[in-house]
């Protein structure tokens, strides 16, 4: 209680100085409705995608429009160590692969991370994924279908176009913002010790 009610005052005081695209990167306590099981709050304090309900949580989710992954990655070099590491070591990500290149273009981290795991769980490549996600051409040489990246699309939408028919998008994208909500408070837990 002690650890929640100073980490709302540091909000109010954060947020009064314009700093909120800080807050909305990461929280640090499960808070209200989030519990760390990728509820309203935590999902949408990570930025990651699948919560639309609406609430003081999302709006903080949408200050961090000048927080792309590649800036909080750049600002956050362990964070960046850490959470590279993490995916690397589950197999998500292949070893040398810069998570802040991979991520260039998505809105937030949450949903290049939750990205990167529906491209494992469903072995979809993670070019066509990001092409669509990012509304943008696939690289050169990748076997994405045609119409890949030609407009920008949420990741349900993506994994509906993407994936075979059988695939339920709506539970693989809430699985893998689980997933991405555990990986991200993992890596920072670890990038601060």
């Amino acid at each position: 209680m002690k650890r929640l009610l100073v980490l709302l005052t540091g909000a109010v005081v954060l947020f009064t100085l314009g700093e909120t695209p800080l807050l909305a990167q990461h929280p640090h306590g499960a808070g209200a409705g989030g519990g760390g099981n990728g509820g309203a709050t935590g999902a949408a304090m990570h930025g990651v995608p699948g919560d639309h309900g609406s609430g003081s949580a999302n709006a903080v989710s949408k200050g961090a429009a000048g927080g792309s992954p590649s800036s909080v990655l750049e600002n956050n070099t362990k964070l960046d160590t850490h959470l590279t590491s993490l995916l690397q070591s589950k197999g998500l990500l292949p070893a040398g692969t810069d998570l802040k290149t991979a991520c260039t273009g998505f809105k937030n981290l949450g949903q290049c991370v939750a990205a990167v795991h529906v491209s494992h769980n469903l072995n979809i490549p993670f070019a066509c994924l990001s092409a669509d996600m990012t509304g943008t051409a696939p690289a050169t040489g990748t076997t994405c279908p045609a119409g890949t990246g030609s407009s920008k699309m949420s990741l349900g939408k993506s994994i509906q176009t993407l994936s075979p028919k059988t695939t339920n998008a709506k539970t693989e994208e809430k699985s893998a913002t689980k997933e991405a909500n555990a990986e991200i408070d993992e890596a920072e837990n670890n990038s601060k010790s």
